[in-house]
């Protein structure tokens, strides 16, 4: 086979199992941040765990990342975690304008809750960026 057959024949997207699993683990990283910056509630030693959202919307993802890895399940897998990533995007932007008008404005709310919707967005665009590709080299075969 030759070079010029080689380059043809490369595929022209991108498969998503990697970049999935970094928006993962920057989502349950983001969580951690934020649970570990929560001070706790007044009268117990006890952190509000929805500081962990980021984590538990990450979690899933990083499991349908992992998943695919495999070529056979890389579709239903990146389709599973891309509609985590639109809830976790639709949730976390929804919030954001009530974070907003609290007085006084939690930074680290608005931090952990404008970088869950950004990771997720970001995500979400790169999902349909390479499902588009995707289908795009399937009509061109």
């Amino acid at each position: 086979m030759d070079l010029i057959a080689l380059h043809q024949s490369k595929p022209k997207f991108k498969p998503m199992a990697k970049p999935t699993i970094v928006i993962a683990l920057l989502l349950i990283a983001l969580g951690a941040y934020g649970y570990s910056q929560t001070e706790p509630k007044e009268g117990t030693d006890k952190k509000s765990p929805t500081s962990l959202i980021p984590a538990f919307f990450g979690a899933p993802i990083l499991i349908c990342g992992v998943l695919a890895l495999n070529p056979n399940r890389r579709k239903h897998a990146i389709h599973g975690a891309v509609t985590v990533g639109l809830l976790g995007f639709l949730g976390s932007a929804s919030m954001l304008p009530k974070t907003l008008k609290a007085d006084p404005v939690s930074q680290l709310k608005l931090t952990t809750q404008g970088g869950m919707a950004v990771l997720c967005l970001l995500f979400v665009i790169l999902c349909v960026r390479s499902f588009i590709a995707a289908r795009k080299e399937m009509k061109a075969e």
